[in-house]
């Protein structure tokens, strides 16, 4: 029985709106007296049931009727008017009278022997034999009373009919619905009627009905696509609940195709931690097959073995014995079936890559192997390099390991010159797996264990997988030195101190390097020296050791004519001129390094310049410079497949800081985005915590919640500060937001102490901005807008406020900021310090916050705007509503521009208290609520009882009561806590712990 489970609401509803706003057109075209129908069409299992069911609430809501009828698959031998057997007993509970106004029906509501006849020799859909004037006549009556029926349950409501899987629908149910489609005019009647459109081969018999109805005016069409990419992806997202990673997400989104059916199945089997076909999907899709000739299912289970969605017709010529009419008869039933499709040129493709996976996991163990040996022929002869990698696929599916050695290494060969990273990767470790399974296997592949590992290496550190390149790289070192070549032996730890690096192990790398360096110092120069001089210098902590090396790495690559070690030593210079403040020199020298990178074809190099020099117009301030810069870089990172290697993805996500500092919040988040591909927790973690600061920023508190619990365990992975930082400045902000002070506080100071052990410094920079975000949550605990706290608690805030300060300042003293000086972000910060210390210590002085203001307009454009709301509240505690009113204007222009939903409502909350008018703050000069009647609201809104309130305001608990019905009829309150909400929103109130 082919049958895909209707989900219901299994599944979530998602991503269909333009479907729903096109059936609630037609709802009330009917609800006007214009009847129409909806014929939707899709492939199984997309969502067609889950839309006609949120059609029938929405129906339903309306206040029309609806009522549902199936058709069913029983042995390809459907019961004559089974939908409306169904639709008949859901009318008989509510309109029995109707029906026994029309004895007609009573053959469709089980009260007469509705036993279906046995079908003809020609199927289901040939009549039966004795057909007569007589039997076509009771028919006709039979149609006239369902149409009277229905009329007149329209003539008292509106009726949506809603009838699902017309694919399976019998003859006599086909004529049924032509007859009602036909008579559709001024009734208030909906039908709404579905169909898979992969079932409807050429001579299925629904299609000459849809030919017939779609030329009818009252009928239009809609058809349910597959969800695109993103949709699919975040569809996976709901079905998880937010508790599936990434990865699995995007496996499951790929190989569903947009199919909901499929996407839940197959996260359902990835939840057991299995990647296969769950059985029952794999039962739905060989279903389709089973129906097929036996000379198609051959040719259709050839196919399946290609590895590939789409296989050429010659290929299946050659692999399949039988006949050119043959095959062309076998693959027009397929086509037919929905089974392929045809592709471009003479290619066919399976309709769906979940379809292909089940028909080769059906196939038999020796007629698997046979099928792969027949491919493998005919791709050896071709003798093409890039069919090396489908050669060594079907090798080693044929058991001919040693061709399948090496096919995989010359398709190794063959990706990297097309700058397929991935697939390269897929290839070296075929091969690497390959190797102790033949029988002396250099001689096949034409290269050594050694070289292959470290290829491996190469190629998962591009990938986005630097934790895998590290694995390969500790594997290559005694196979370097098993070899007893110093030179290789050093060039290999130099490889793996850049493997170490690229996984933040600093001080692992410091010693890798060294050892190097004294396996490789008495040589001569050559490349290998220059690069592991090089790399020394990288790791070294002394600038005058720094810049002595690089030099000499400099000389050695010039003196052994290797350009890219020269480049990469010219950027280890020009970090060193950068730390001496000579931000021209070290620009220069960085387009010279890129240059001389582009000239060696050197990719990693080139775009380690390009990552340096977006740090100089960065560190100055000069976000927009910056942004373009690494615009660019992203852009050539991407065109060249190394977005995931260890300078490609620094440059992704320090582009997405640039845009979210400069207020290009769409671009930051764009940047931050998740891979959608395999990488490394640690690259995912990056990009999460900076994707972070934007949901927060824009009030997404859920997401950015889920996103930060999730990185915690991430904090002290390596020596990569970042995810620290990142999150934790995150996570601040969002407690910061939600008013939750103390958490503030705890997340700044762990974030911190990880930045701390991560880093290995004492200071680093990036305490300034943590600092100051505890420092403000002392101020808004230790101030707040309502009731002051008791002295102790001040008194404690004021305490460790300024040993934050302290911290700051001495941060910027004592930090080791990338350039001579600290830049002008870092400046900002600190008198933000020591502007929220004045606010904790009650100054009204608006000096400090006006130096902040000027501060970040350097490019911060949200960290302005806070600074301005904050000044415009110090500005009216001094009287001055003018300044203020103009500062909050400006803030809300700034968090209107970015999203910035939790500042804006804090502005525009600020401007109500004022009675200052602004955009979107409206001030009432009328009193609403009484003070008596603000006083018990504000105490509901602490979370009091009704007893407590009477006992604080030394009045009844009964008075309370009566004071709350007036506060809830004022404002038009269904309840006390949406009479607290409304207050807050108007501003009848002081403010909520969001401001």
């Amino acid at each position: 029985m082919d049958f895909v489970p209707r989900l219901g609401s299994t599944f979530p509803f998602y991503a269909r709106g333009a479907e729903v706003q096109q059936l609630r057109a037609a709802l009330d075209r009917a609800r006007a007296g214009t009847a129409g129908a909806v014929l939707v069409s899709g492939e199984a299992g997309v969502g067609k049931s889950r839309l006609l069911a949120e059609m029938a609430d929405v129906a339903r809501t309306a206040g029309a009727q609806v009522v549902v009828g199936r058709c069913v698959d029983i042995n390809q031998a459907s019961f004559p008017y089974l939908p409306f057997i169904e639709i008949i007993d859901q009318i008989r509970g509510s309109a029995p009278e109707l029906l026994a106004a029309r004895p007609q029906l009573a053959m469709l509501g089980g009260q007469r022997d509705t036993t279906p006849p046995l079908p003809a020799d020609g199927g289901a859909d040939e009549a039966p034999t004795g057909s007569s004037t007589a039997q076509n006549f009771d028919q006709l009556q039979l149609f006239d009373a369902i149409l009277g029926l229905l009329q007149d349950l329209a003539a008292s409501n509106t009726l949506v009919l809603q009838i699902e899987d017309l694919h399976w629908s019998d003859a006599s149910t086909r004529d049924l619905l032509s007859f009602l489609f036909s008579r559709l005019a001024r009734q208030r009647l909906l039908i709404i009627a579905s169909y898979r459109s992969d079932d409807l081969h050429r001579r299925h018999p629904l299609r000459p009905l849809l030919a017939e109805l779609v030329r009818l005016p009252a009928v239009e069409r809609l058809d349910v696509a597959p969800f695109g990419p993103a949709e699919a992806e975040e569809f996976v997202r709901l079905l998880g609940q937010g508790n599936t990673p990434e990865d699995v997400i995007a496996n499951v989104a790929s190989r569903s195709e947009g199919n909901a059916f499929f996407a839940e199945e197959l996260l359902a089997a990835s939840s057991f931690g299995t990647n296969s076909i769950p059985s029952m999907l794999a039962d739905v899709l060989l279903a389709r097959l089973e129906k097929l000739s036996p000379t198609t299912q051959r040719v259709v289970r050839a196919a399946s073995v290609s590895g590939q969605w789409h296989v050429r017709h010659p290929t299946l010529d050659a692999i399949v014995d039988i006949d050119a009419g043959e095959l062309d008869v076998a693959l027009r039933e397929a086509i037919q079936h929905s089974i392929l499709v045809p592709g471009v040129k003479d290619a066919y493709t399976f309709r769906h890559a979940l379809l292909r996976e089940v028909i080769y996991a059906d196939l038999l163990p020796g007629e698997r192997v046979r099928l792969h040996a027949a491919y493998a022929e005919r791709l050896a002869r071709m003798d093409d390099p890039g069919m090396a990698g489908p050669l060594a696929y079907h090798s080693r599916n044929a058991n001919d390991l040693p061709t399948a050695l090496a096919a995989s290494v010359r398709a190794v060969q063959h990706a990297w010159k097309k700058g397929a990273v991935g697939f390269a990767l897929q290839q070296v470790e075929t091969a690497l797996e390959l190797w102790g399974a033949v029988e002396n296997p250099e001689s096949h592949a034409g290269i050594t264990e050694l070289k292959l590992t470290r290829k491996a290496a190469t190629a998962a550190g591009s990938a986005g997988l630097p934790d895998r390149a590290l694995a390969y790289m500790r594997a290559a070192v005694p196979l370097a030195d098993a070899g007893d070549d110093p030179i290789v032996s050093a060039d290999t730890r130099r490889q793996l101190t850049q493997v170490l690096l690229a996984n933040g192990h600093w001080t692992e790398a410091e010693e890798t390097i060294r050892t190097a360096w004294e396996l490789i110092k008495d040589t001569p120069a050559s490349a290998a020296r220059s690069w592991v001089l090089g790399l020394w210098s990288r790791v070294s902590t002394s600038d005058a050791e720094r810049r002595s090396l690089a030099v000499a790495a400099a000389d050695d690559a010039r003196a052994s004519g290797a350009v890219s070690a020269e480049a990469d030593a010219l950027i280890s210079l020009a970090f060193c001129e950068e730390r001496e403040g000579h931000s021209d020199e070290a620009a220069a020298l960085l387009r010279r390094a890129q240059q001389l990178a582009v000239e060696a074809g050197a990719l990693d190099v080139e775009l380690r310049a390009r990552f340096n020099l977006i740090f100089i117009p960065f560190d100055r301030g000069r976000l927009d410079e910056a942004a373009e810069i690494a615009d660019a870089a992203a852009a050539r990172a991407a065109e060249v497949g190394l977005t995931w290697s260890m300078y490609g993805r620094n440059i992704r996500w320090l582009r997405g800081v640039i845009h979210y500092a400069r207020g290009d919040w769409d671009a930051a988040a764009e940047a931050a985005a998740p891979p959608g591909e395999r990488v490394s927790d640690v690259i995912a973690g990056l990009l999460a915590a900076a994707a972070a600061l934007v949901q927060v920023g824009r009030g997404q508190f859920e997401q950015s919640q889920r996103t930060l619990d999730e990185l915690r365990s991430a904090w002290y992975r390596n020596q990569d500060e970042q995810i620290a930082l990142l999150a934790g400045i995150a996570g601040a902000e969002l407690a910061g937001w939600q008013g939750r002070h103390d958490d503030a506080i705890r997340i700044s100071e762990e974030a911190l102490k990880a930045v701390r052990a991560s880093s290995g410094e004492e200071w680093p920079m990036g305490g300034i901005r943590l600092s100051t975000l505890a420092l403000a949550a002392h101020a808004d605990h230790a101030r707040p807008v309502g009731p002051p706290p008791d002295p102790a608690t001040v008194e404690h805030a004021l305490a460790a406020g300024k040993e934050l300060l302290e911290r700051a300042e001495q941060t910027a003293q004592h930090g080791d900021a990338r350039s001579a000086e600290m830049g002008p972000e870092g400046q900002a910060w600190l008198l933000r310090a020591r502007a929220e210390y004045a606010r904790l210590s009650g100054s009204t002085d608006a000096g400090p916050w006006r130096a902040v203001v000027e501060a970040f307009g350097y490019g911060d454009v949200y960290q302005q705007a806070v600074a301005r709301r904050r000044l415009a509240e110090t500005l009216l505690s001094g009287g001055h509503r003018d300044d203020a009113a103009a500062e909050l204007g400006q803030a809300l222009a700034a968090a209107q521009h970015l999203g910035a939903t939790p500042l804006a409502e804090s502005v525009r909350s600020l401007a109500r208290r004022a009675r200052l008018a602004l955009p979107g703050a409206p001030v009432s000069g009328v009193q609403v609520l009484t003070p008596r009647e603000t006083a018990v609201l504000e105490l509901v809104a602490r979370g009091y009882t009704n007893r407590r309130v009477g006992e604080e305001l030394f009045i009844s608990e009964k008075t309370v009561s009566v004071h709350l019905s007036r506060v809830m009829a004022k404002l038009g309150a269904a309840g006390r806590t949406e009479a607290v909400a409304i207050a807050y929103q108007r501003g009848l109130l002081e403010d909520s712990p969001i401001s």
